[in-house]
């Protein structure tokens, strides 16, 4: 597992781990994304694989984590989607409403933005940018510190752009 993105709901917020690009979620933290008890969530799940909508040895992976002396299976975005479209529940629907919305984005412009990751690189490349103007105003200039200015704001440039 690598990252984790928080989800926010009208009850609170929710980690969800990012890994091999799609999300993990045990049953428990799908339990409480679309509010119902977690018998309801394991019987969709169970009917997703039943059914074969889904394949169960692509869509989880069981995992030990801390604080647990049992294996946890953890579910990735097409399950998790798969049960939100099963279960009958207003955080149901906001969570497909939200899923479709950044799919929509995705499909129409090619690729999808993350507003906090780029406004958090643009306050970086902000700080980073008044200390390379501050420097370069400085008298004392050599040609080494110009050199490492520029290769400042290449990096800079670069990781803002991604």
């Amino acid at each position: 597992m690598k990252d984790v993105v928080i989800y926010r709901t009208d009850r609170g917020s929710i980690e969800v781990t990012v890994s091999n690009d799609t999300v993990w979620l045990t049953q428990d933290q799908i339990s409480e994304l679309f509010g119902r008890e977690q018998s309801v969530i394991t019987k969709h799940l169970r009917n997703l694989f039943n059914e074969r909508e889904l394949d169960e040895k692509c869509n989880v992976q069981i995992l030990h984590i801390a604080g647990s002396d049992k294996p946890v299976r953890f579910y990735n975005l097409d399950g998790i989607i798969s049960v939100g479209y099963r279960v009958k529940s207003r955080e149901g629907v906001q969570f497909r409403q939200w899923a479709s919305g950044i799919l929509r984005q995705h499909l129409l412009r090619g690729y999808t933005l993350n507003q906090t990751r780029f406004e958090d690189n643009a306050r970086e490349l902000e700080k980073a940018l008044v200390l390379i103007q501050k420097t370069a105003e400085s008298l004392a200039l050599s040609a080494d510190s110009g050199k490492g200015l520029v290769d400042v704001v290449t990096r800079y440039t670069h990781t803002f752009l991604l």
